[in-house]
């Protein structure tokens, strides 16, 4: 019997251009999970360069890394902080 080996699949391969990485944002926050929101910046932030993102917000990597998990509680600047660095911003609308 032989087995298959599959490659891991990462959605940061596939958040190639800004309309993605834009549609991916939203499709996170539509759940109002915050840590579903901090995992998806981060996805986001490997798609981008995470090491240029550290050296972008001087936050460090490992830094990085644990906040935008979906175990870190990130503080409001830090999201601030690495939105602005990703060139995105943040917005608030009203519920429909």
């Amino acid at each position: 019997m032989s087995t298959e080996k599959l490659a891991r699949f990462d959605s940061a391969d596939y958040l190639t251009d800004e309309l993605r990485i834009e549609e991916y944002l939203e499709a996170a926050m539509e759940g109002d999970d915050p840590s579903v929101i901090a995992h998806a910046l981060g996805v986001v932030a490997r798609a981008r360069n995470m090491s240029q993102l550290a050296r972008d917000t001087g936050i460090s990597r490992e830094g990085l890394n644990k906040a935008l998990s979906g175990d870190g509680n990130p503080t409001l600047e830090t999201i601030m902080k690495v939105s602005k660095a990703l060139g995105l911003r943040m917005g608030f609308y009203p519920i429909r």
